[in-house]
């Protein structure tokens, strides 16, 4: 049994007891419908003897019987099976994500210089949503149809093993053609093909989403038409794939249907001799051909469930492969408790993304105490995101000593850690919801009154008033109603409302205009006080409000102090500002 196959079964644990129910339901059916041809026939064959009618009573009420029986099974065996897909396509999907949470970022979205794999958005939401709901159809094609056949087959082995052995080896036989043979047949051809047509609608659905957020570019670079080509020729070799897939499930069919008529010729081959001999009753001879024929209904649906066990195993595999991989991050054994203090000490820290990979942090060392702000300046690629990250333990570290508190920030728990931080980015992250329920992630228990009062310190409260909605207003997805400045607004009003200890603030007037900056700093500065505060930024606007200021170059600090002392030391940092009021006075 391969390991997906294995991990997958594991997964199935929360339903079990629903699958055993629709098994047995489907053996019912089946049953049933084995019962009502089988007497169907012997009531037509023995009819034509003009019996008494009490001799045909039995197969009358019979008939009767499993004609009603029948449906009422059939149709609670579908409620059931649906009830099991949809629970554990609900399962599935809760887990899968709960396993993405400890891998990210670090695990999922890296740095380009790192060997681990990257998955992009679209080819995670195609895992999270194609791939699952691929998974949500194996129990229902592939574990179902396998125990109802192998039920069925030995009931059907005793049965027809009483009247004749010959028979009950017929089957047998045959059963094995439709059930094993074909199947494996159906697997060994599907064994690619159902991989490659989950690829490429992974690669498909990857291709409309960049189509669909990146179509403002498109359209200015005049590249539409060269991208619907992509998505074009996408979708042209899915369908191709698909008309394969469909040749093969084709092939699947007609070979079902002519093995079941074999049967059902060679069971009479067997049966008429028996007839001539006097051992076996005539009348019995149409029972035993459509008693063959319904006993198909469990055996047929295992070429199917074989040729869609490739596609579920695949699906497995994506999964796996992304959720298999150990996560950066794990919490200790015996956390410490939260600290009363929130001092942040960090010693000698370097750290690498991978050992063969340049140090994007040599050696560095600061003291921060509780309710200073220390800023971080330096171009691009200085290394300033990368200790953002490592504070929020986004990433591990290996060399140096990092102390929150007095304790090595590695021996708390990522969530109580979590908890003591409040971020506001360069980008916030803005879901397509109300403004309230967007301030509200940062405190979901926080009352209305509290909300306000983090959007007025914030200076949102009034532009928020001014909305036909208000509080309600739909701000689209990722914010995209809002301006910059609003949307920064948001953000800092949401870490206003999270009340954290520590405050982590990257680049948070970049890419706005002179007049928005100011604003934004300006509401910034009403964070500040009490907090143990991380200014990260490469535009030198505002930083009186820092203590100390640290300018990091190749993931090294080159110079420390006071904005005034770092001016009159003309070195890297009285460089970069000379620069930026260069572009302010040609801007």
């Amino acid at each position: 049994m391969s390991s997906s196959l294995r991990s997958l079964l594991c997964q199935m644990r929360p339903v079990a007891g629903w699958m055993a129910l629709s098994a047995l339901l489907g053996v019912l059916t089946v049953g049933s419908g084995i019962g009502l041809m089988t007497l169907s026939a012997y009531l037509i064959s023995e009819a034509a003897l003009h019996p008494s009618y009490a001799t045909l009573l039995f197969a009358i009420l019979g008939v009767r019987f499993f004609g009603v029986v029948r449906g009422a099974w059939r149709y609670f065996e579908r409620v059931v099976s649906h009830e099991v897909s949809f629970r554990l396509l609900a399962h599935l999907r809760v887990w899968f994500y709960k396993a993405l949470e400890p891998l990210a970022p670090a695990r999922l979205l890296t740095r380009t210089h790192v060997k681990s794999r990257e998955y992009t958005s679209g080819d995670l939401l195609s895992r999270l949503i194609s791939d699952i709901e691929t998974l949500q159809d194996f129990y229902a094609r592939s574990i179902a149809p396998a125990l109802v056949a192998a039920i069925i087959g030995l009931i059907m082995w005793f049965v027809l093993g009483a009247y004749n052995s010959a028979f009950a080896i017929v089957l047998l036989a045959f059963y094995l053609l439709a059930g094993v043979g074909v199947p494996l047949v159906m697997y060994l051809l599907g064994r690619t093909l159902e991989e490659h047509v989950i690829t490429v609608r992974s690669d498909l659905k990857m291709a409309c989403i960049d189509s669909v957020q990146g179509i403002g570019d498109l359209l200015a670079y005049g590249l539409e038409e060269k991208q619907a080509e992509r998505v074009q020729a996408l979708n042209c070799q899915l369908v191709r794939l698909q008309a394969a897939r469909a040749r093969v499930r084709g092939m699947r069919e007609a070979a079902g249907s002519v093995l079941m008529n074999l049967c059902v010729w060679t069971m009479l081959v067997v049966a008429i001799p028996l007839v001539r001999e006097g051992r076996l009753n005539g009348v019995y001879l149409a029972v035993l051909a459509l008693a063959a024929v319904s006993s198909f209904d469990a055996v047929l649906p295992l070429s199917a469930a074989a040729q869609g066990l490739q596609g579920s195993l695949v699906a497995a595999r994506r999964l796996f492969s992304v959720i298999d991989a150990p996560p950066v991050i794990r919490d200790p054994v015996l956390p410490s408790p939260v600290p009363s203090s929130f001092d942040l000490e960090v010693c000698h820290l370097s750290f690498r993304y991978t050992e063969d990979a340049p140090y994007a942090l040599r050696s560095i060392c600061f003291a921060l105490p509780q309710g200073r702000c220390l800023a971080l300046v330096g171009p691009s690629g200085a290394g300033k995101s990368t200790l953002v990250n490592i504070l929020q333990r986004f990433w591990d570290y290996e060399q140096g000593s990092i102390r929150l508190g007095g304790h090595e920030l590695r021996a708390f728990h990522q969530e109580n850690l979590h908890q003591l931080i409040s971020v506001v980015e360069q980008r916030p992250y803005l879901f397509n919801a109300t403004i309230r329920e967007n301030l509200l992630l940062a405190r979901p228990e926080a009352s209305q009154d509290e909300v306000e009062e983090a959007a007025r310190q914030a200076c949102l409260h009034d532009f928020i008033q001014s909305l036909p909605q208000g509080y309600e207003t739909l701000i689209g997805e990722q914010g995209l109603k809002l301006s910059g400045g609003e949307r920064q607004r948001l953000a800092i009003a949401r870490a206003l409302l999270k009340k954290a200890p520590i405050l982590l603030l990257d680049e948070v007037t970049a890419n706005l205009d002179p007049l928005t900056e100011r604003e934004v700093l300006r509401t910034v500065r009403a964070l500040l006080p009490g907090r143990t505060t991380i200014l990260i930024t490469h535009r030198l606007v505002g930083l009186e409000m820092a203590d100390e200021i640290l300018v990091l170059h190749e993931g090294a600090i080159k110079e420390r102090g006071m904005h005034s002392d770092l001016l009159q030391a003309e070195g890297l940092y009285w460089h970069l500002w000379l620069l930026q009021k260069q572009e302010l006075a040609t801007s």
